[in-house]
């Protein structure tokens, strides 16, 4: 599995940007993730769409969209279903309809097996979150396994750790004194 301290593995991949007809999708690719304005990306993987817990996250990250745009980090979805499936599921759920986000299609599963978190058997996605700095390296990860889905909150706290650049205590949030060196 990529790690902490790896770079992102480059890639160039469909992802349903918009609902609105003609706009619907676009091609993004791992230069999405680096760039000179010192912005971070959080990545976050699900298995399936139209299933029953991914929605609950995708919907919890966009509610928390400004958060993560508050930080100066970008959030992108992505799932080894195809572009033309995230948008039949963006248009017939209510939940999902007014994402802020793209969501990427990895048809070919090959950016999850690079990453490596697709899941054996069924050959879907772990529910994987990656933030990653502004050079493209891979500060945290976490994976949870197919029935269990994450905590948004937690990824906010963790990249907020991150982006102090000091040490951050146990159960730190934002705004709370840190470790001095």
């Amino acid at each position: 599995m990529i790690t902490i301290g790896q770079k992102f593995p480059s890639f160039e991949k469909k992802a349903v940007v918009s609902i609105e007809k003609g706009k619907e999708f676009d091609t993004i690719t791992s230069e999405y993730l680096t760039n000179d304005d010192n912005v971070w990306s959080v990545i976050f993987w699900w298995p399936k769409d139209f299933t029953f817990v991914c929605p609950t996250e995708i919907a919890e990250f966009n509610r928390s969209y400004s958060e993560f745009r508050d930080r100066d980090a970008r959030l992108i979805g992505a799932s080894t279903d195809s572009e033309f499936v995230h948008l039949a599921w963006r248009n017939n759920h209510d939940d999902l309809r007014d994402l802020k986000f793209p969501m990427l299609a990895d048809t070919s599963k090959s950016l999850a097996e690079e990453l490596g978190i697709l899941e054996p058997t069924e050959k879907v996605a772990y529910r994987a979150t990656f933030i990653i700095d502004p050079q493209g390296v891979v500060r945290w990860v976490c994976v949870n396994d197919l029935n269990v889905g994450r905590n948004v909150k937690e990824v906010l706290r963790v990249l907020d750790g991150l982006q102090t650049d000091e040490l951050c205590p146990c159960n730190w949030e934002k705004g709370q004194e840190t470790i001095g060196a």
